[in-house]
């Protein structure tokens, strides 16, 4: 079902391929290579991850890629679990997308953009200020309308990508054509967690935490039922999206690693302004700070024009409450719980906490979905390089979420909640739904 009247009022594949553009380059390619360093202390190994989440994100499109052109309606997992399974699993998708897939990464997007702005702008980082000025920012932009959102949305990914590409070519000639220095040159801190031959619990783990900065692969597939033609047009939006951004995601990180000592970065939140400090000095280090500040800002915007679709389309349902439907075309109401929602979490968590638990959750939903899928046996609409690419994706994924709960049992305790707490509050919003509904 689509909440906009008319064809001219649809939006285009360019929309979507910057969705998917918006929500992928968030706060996880600016922070994530600080953390993953420090327990893999290798340069080469951070970048194998990197490689390895972007295979899984390809092939991640690749299967949504044919659930979308089977099922060409708004509503992403949510949509696609309550028609191939049940309403319950579309509801325990849609409730994972509301605390795990649009608030959480919109805190963490508000919070990183505060790590790198504060400094820049002389703040104290105790109070998440400018965290809580983002979110309302991004509400107040997709409150207007939907066209203004997205075409704002639009002009500001532009010029973060150019932002982003200026960056990486200063950055990359500066460090070619630099002389040898031990700034820049290979070293190697191992932490004594790490296995003697390959540390693949700490690599898998890494990989649960870089799978967030890939998540945004599939958000085109929330706004499907607004798109002019989605049966055309979506799947080469999220793969073109979801290709340059994995090119993109390379390039930068290994900028980011060459560019300045293993000592300097491990464990960092500001991987990037650091790097850029040591190829560039304070004026770089100030302008890489704006860039992404600019960068998270557009990845927050997205997840507030993304998560709205979802609670719409399970109020649509009858399974979410009535206040949240679209009125005229608009998301306001929605918009506001998830604002609301986000700015609770960033008062209340910190980053590093937020990375791993919104990983493994919007992980296995994602897995769940493309499961389900294969069950369904849609063979009108087969799934490109099957069936090596969902096979990969699903390994992958899985694999990496086992070996997160053995390594950190608490963020995997609080993505299992998240999933648990929605089954009561889908019995009783079915149970309300059916004493709603007028008797025959």
């Amino acid at each position: 079902m689509s909440h906009l009247a008319s064809g001219e009022s649809k939006l285009g594949p360019w929309t979507a391929a910057a969705m998917v553009v918006a929500s992928m380059i968030g706060v996880g390619v600016f922070t994530t290579s600080g953390f993953a360093l420090a327990d893999l202390g290798s340069r080469s190994l951070v970048l194998a991850a990197w490689a390895v989440g972007g295979v899984l994100a390809l092939c991640g499109t690749a299967c949504y890629g044919a659930m979308a052109r089977a099922m060409p309606q708004s509503g992403g997992e949510y949509h696609f679990l309550a028609r191939m399974v049940h309403p319950l699993a579309g509801f325990l998708a849609g409730w994972i997308s509301l605390l795990a897939g649009f608030t959480a990464p919109t805190a963490a997007a508000a919070l990183g953009m505060q790590a790198y702005l504060a400094p820049f702008l002389g703040l104290e980082t105790d109070l998440p200020l400018l965290a809580t000025a983002a979110i309302l920012l991004a509400s107040l932009q997709h409150g207007v309308g939907v066209r203004f959102g997205a075409r704002s949305q639009n002009l500001v990914v532009s010029i973060k990508l150019l932002g982003l590409l200026s960056f990486l070519a200063y950055g990359a000639w500066t460090l070619l054509t630099a002389e040898p220095s031990s700034a820049v040159a290979p070293s190697l801190v191992v932490p004594a967690a790490v296995d003697d031959v390959f540390p693949i619990a700490a690599f898998a783990v890494s990989l649960v935490w870089i799978s967030f900065s890939f998540s945004g692969w599939n958000a085109a597939v929330y706004i499907a039922g607004e798109l002019r033609d989605p049966q055309r047009h979506l799947h080469r939006s999220l793969l073109g999206g979801c290709v340059l951004v994995t090119l993109l995601y390379l390039a930068l990180n290994a900028l980011f690693l060459f560019a300045a000592p293993v000592e300097a970065l491990a464990g960092q939140v500001d991987v990037a302004a650091i790097a850029a400090e040591h190829f560039g000095g304070a004026a770089w280090r100030d302008f890489t700070s704006l860039l992404i500040s600019l960068a998270l800002l557009t990845s927050i915007s997205a997840m507030v024009q993304l998560g709205p679709r979802v609670y719409a389309r399970m109020a649509d349902d009858g399974l979410f409450p009535q206040f949240f439907r679209p009125r005229d075309g608009e998301f306001r109401h929605a918009i506001l719980l998830q604002c609301v929602l986000a700015l609770a979490v960033v008062w209340s968590s910190q980053l590093h906490q937020l990375l791993g638990y919104i990983g493994f959750t919007l992980s296995l939903s994602a897995a769940a979905t493309v499961v389900a899928f294969l069950f369904a046996r849609r063979r009108d609409f087969p799934i490109p390089g099957a069936p090596f690419t969902p096979l990969i994706f699903l390994i992958g994924t899985f694999g990496s979420a086992g070996f997160l709960i053995e390594r950190n049992p608490d963020q995997a305790f609080w993505g299992a909640l998240t999933v648990l707490s929605g089954v009561p509050i889908y019995f009783f919003m079915r149970r309300r739904r059916t004493e709603a509904e007028p008797v025959a």
